[in-house]
């Protein structure tokens, strides 16, 4: 069995402690400084669990003890989480979003050791929207546009931001205040968080979508040269940006960001009744015809666990499984996009993406 060590202990943390335990193929071991998270994780699904602080001299010999380390910690501790990882000579997972934290892990993923990996962003956005998008991608002969959305909802919004908090707070807002990377005219380049808006109807009911960074991981510098647009924008119910580019910019939060999460995180309830929404349209040419093709799907809250948990979790269980039955690469850092669309659509955790024909999601 393989031996797993998870870092974090909150709803992500724990939902992939038990998906990747109950599979009976790995020994997980989930860690945190959370007593409370951890005696129920301990309680509920007989997980082993570890009282620990990440800050400790004993953290590189603990890593030591295992075969890989899965980050589901704020994305600020993680590169010094992954360079104990490559000392310790073991491989290294996590969900991070944050677009410099990513840089730094795969500078220290040169160093790697031969059956050492590094691979960060293994979440929905980034993570599973790269691999399903390029994965689509391949059967066009050039592509002229990919437009990539992604939203995770409450089901029955009651605020005037028409939100409730789902996953990280800290993760949130930093999507909403960095520059987004995308492809214009076959070429990488950055826009502002909050623009771009664009409305739509789906199901009868109105969204808005808006540029937020980290969603495309590698995967425009993947497709530089290859494809003309390539963009990524969150999905939210209609007048959420608004509100919260008033919260930024106008009452000046951006510059004050950790009041602004204890300002959510205080007025704004969070809600086990979600659903989370992907689309993804690519266009260009198929045996020399100009053709789309779209991918959409919703997956919803199941009672035990919301849907953005599901899907994170998922995404990241999938990658792990991936690289323990060496159908990904066996040294360094690995990007979304190398995983086979058709491989993860066929692992037991990434067919929770598969494209199905039930009248509500289809490729």
């Amino acid at each position: 069995m393989t031996k797993v060590l998870i870092l974090g202990s909150g709803n992500i943390g724990s939902v992939v402690a038990k998906l990747l335990q109950k599979s009976g193929d790995y020994m997980v071991t989930l860690a945190s400084r959370n007593k409370e998270q951890l005696h129920t994780a301990s309680k509920n699904d007989s997980l082993i669990t570890l009282h620990l602080n990440i800050h400790s001299d004993e953290l590189l010999s603990l890593f030591q003890k295992y075969q890989i380390i899965i980050s589901a910690l704020p994305f600020y501790e993680n590169t010094a989480i992954a360079q104990t990882a490559l000392e310790a000579g073991v491989s290294y997972f996590d969900l991070t979003e944050d677009r410099k934290t990513t840089k730094s892990i795969l500078s220290i993923a040169r160093k790697a050791k031969e059956g050492q990996v590094f691979m960060p962003q293994c979440g929905l956005a980034p993570g599973a929207i790269g691999i399903i998008g390029h994965g689509l991608s391949q059967s066009f002969e050039t592509i002229r546009e990919i437009k990539m959305r992604v939203g995770a909802l409450p089901l029955y919004p009651s605020n005037k931001l028409k939100y409730n908090l789902s996953w990280s707070t800290q993760g949130l807002i930093n999507e909403y205040c960095n520059p987004c990377q995308i492809l214009y005219n076959g070429e990488v380049t950055e826009v502002l968080p909050l623009e771009g808006l664009e409305h739509f109807t789906l199901d009868g009911l109105e969204y808005e979508a808006f540029n937020t960074s980290g969603g495309l991981g590698h995967l425009s510098e993947t497709l530089q040269g290859k494809a003309q647009h390539l963009s990524y924008k969150s999905i939210r119910y209609k007048g959420h940006r608004d509100l919260i580019h008033f919260l930024l910019h106008d009452l000046d939060f951006i510059h004050d960001q950790k009041e602004l999460e204890k300002l959510l995180e205080r007025n704004l309830p969070k809600t086990k009744q979600d659903v989370v929404l992907l689309y993804i349209t690519i266009t260009g040419l198929i045996d020399g015809s100009f053709q789309q093709r779209s991918y959409t799907k919703k997956i919803y809250h199941n009672g035990d666990y919301t849907a953005i948990e599901i899907t994170t979790a998922h995404g990241l269980c999938a990658a792990v499984d991936l690289f323990v039955s060496k159908q990904l690469p066996q040294k360094g850092f690995i990007y979304q996009e190398q995983i086979d669309l058709n491989w993860f659509f066929n692992n037991r955790f990434g067919k929770l993406y598969e494209k199905s024909f039930n009248g509500d999601e289809h490729v």
